[in-house]
């Protein structure tokens, strides 16, 4: 009997590991992709000797991604090279004040000493996070628990205080952390699901262990080695990528999907779809779902978008590390009103990679190429923002950042690129140009995402930052060796 087929929309990470993971269960799989090369979100600009990750650019919990390759009977040290960094970032406030990030107890201590905050606060601090992250880890990562009725049978009513639901993330924080450096610190850890650590439930302190205790690395030449790496195994194991094949329609018969139809014409019948492109998306573009019952996905609110701003310079900072974050000076109202007020914030807190620091192949002799990422809200149709006003903001990041020590950044630039929200969906076709999926929210959704089984149509699955565990690299890996199980469960159950 010849295999089942499985079709899958979109060569993200999470439908590139989808796809390898029923590819090792025995599945016929393909992929189509809209764009020109595999990755999604996890892509790379090259330009007059500067390399950019434009998407991702932190890799963590690099044994998720081993995995892949593990039960391909390979290492995943031949496909992607990686290297852990020290310091994992660097911080930097408004009153001149900087402070490294660590692993090792000695040297946090040290750190945590600068701005007065007690060592030992710091320790408690990461205790605490890591029992969330052992107790996150065990159900709603390894098993993929994708509701909060799964989540109590797996757990039990015992467990529950122990996931810390009456605080916030912040609150969480502040229990441990005395210093504001510090506090603005941790609440930045939300950053890997674009949400707001005033808004997220509390359980999500459980981020910080994933770099304690689990490292932070690079890839080398760049984190699109990651999507290379991924496109060799592919190769080797039989899965074809259809490059610039993008999928119009997806066809119903009998209350299941049989197929897709790509923008050339052609109908490609399918046993099994897995959509790639987030479920509010695919609902709409693809399915023709009516109002009625988009309602429903209500609660799926997306996560936030940013401005995503590449310079290529013909000088370097030396007092960058590889990672950095400059913050807001209240960087509470920074995210209510990325978050609740959805408005551009007067004063953002600013991610900025400075990759040359660890890699110099990424730009030219004695000169930085920069990434930098202020988090911004979603696209509000209702009341949409033009370019000029993303551009206008654009030149407010700059002012932060050269009165923050980058002295004459605009004199140095000699290369410049610029994404906006609007850019980010028309490229992914992402939930009005979210970064990061479906929002974590304690009221709106206790931070569950979409179920990766489509409640509507039992042979659709669905992958990626929308739907379960989230957003980020690791995680949308992670989702896909669920769906896969998921899938096998469900079809040979």
């Amino acid at each position: 009997m010849s295999a089942k087929k499985v079709c899958i929309i979109g060569a993200g990470l999470g439908g590139l590991s989808a796809a390898i993971s029923l590819r090792q269960s025995g599945y016929d799989v393909e992929v189509f992709e809209k764009n020109a090369r595999i990755g999604g979100k996890l892509n790379v600009l090259k330009a007059r000797g500067y390399t950019f990750d434009l998407g991702p650019s932190i890799l963590t919990l690099p044994h998720l991604f081993e995995r892949l390759f593990e039960r391909s009977g390979r290492a995943m040290r031949d496909y992607i090279p990686i290297r852990p960094l020290r310091p994992h970032w660097r911080n930097f406030f408004e009153n001149g004040q900087v402070v490294d990030l660590y692993p090792e107890p000695d040297r946090m201590a040290e750190e945590a000493r600068k701005v007065g905050e007690d060592p030992a606060s710091v320790q408690r601090f990461l205790r605490y996070s890591a029992g969330l992250y052992d107790l996150v880890n065990a159900g709603h990562f390894e098993q993929g628990i994708d509701t909060f009725r799964e989540s109590t049978r797996f757990y039990g009513l015992w467990a529950f205080p122990k996931f810390d639901l009456f605080r916030t993330m912040h609150g969480g924080v502040k229990r441990f952390l005395r210093t504001r450096q510090m506090q603005d610190i941790f609440d930045y850890f939300v950053k890997y699901v674009g949400s707001s650590a005033y808004h997220s439930p509390a359980f999500m302190n459980c981020l910080p262990t994933i770099q304690f205790r689990h490292d932070l690395w690079y890839v080398d030449g760049g984190l699109y080695g990651i999507a290379a790496g991924l496109q060799r195994l592919m190769d080797e194991i039989g899965i074809p990528v259809r490059l610039e094949s993008e999928v119009a329609e997806v066809r119903k018969q009998e209350g299941r999907v049989a197929g897709l139809v790509t923008k050339d014409g052609q109908y490609h019948p399918a046993d099994i779809i897995v959509s790639n492109m987030e479920v509010i998306p695919a609902y709409e573009r693809l399915l023709g779902e009516g109002k009625e019952f988009m309602r429903t996905l209500d609660r799926f609110e997306p996560a936030c978008s940013g401005l995503v701003l590449e310079l290529g310079l013909d000088c370097q900072y030396p007092q960058l590390a590889h990672h950095n974050f400059f913050y807001s000076e209240r960087q509470r109202e920074h995210f209510h009103t990325v978050f609740r007020r959805r408005e551009l914030p007067p004063d953002p807190t600013i991610y900025l990679v400075a990759a040359s620091r660890t890699d110099p192949t990424v730009a030219p002799p004695g000169c930085d190429g920069l990434k930098i990422l202020p988090h911004i809200p979603y696209i509000d149709d209702a009341h949409p923002l033009s370019r000029e006003d993303y551009l206008a903001f654009k030149e407010r990041v700059v002012d932060k950042l050269e009165r923050m020590g980058l002295r004459d950044l605009r004199k140095h630039v000699v290369f410049e690129h610029c994404w906006t929200p609007l850019d980010i969906r028309e490229q992914y076709y992402s939930n009005r140009g979210s970064i990061y999926g479906v929002v974590t929210d304690r009221f709106r959704n206790l931070a569950f995402k979409a179920p990766k089984q489509s409640t509507r149509y039992p042979n659709l699955f669905f992958v990626g930052g929308s739907v379960n565990p989230g957003g980020g690299m690791p995680m949308v890996v992670l989702c896909g060796q669920n769906v896969a199980k998921k899938v096998v469960a469900w079809d040979r159950g």
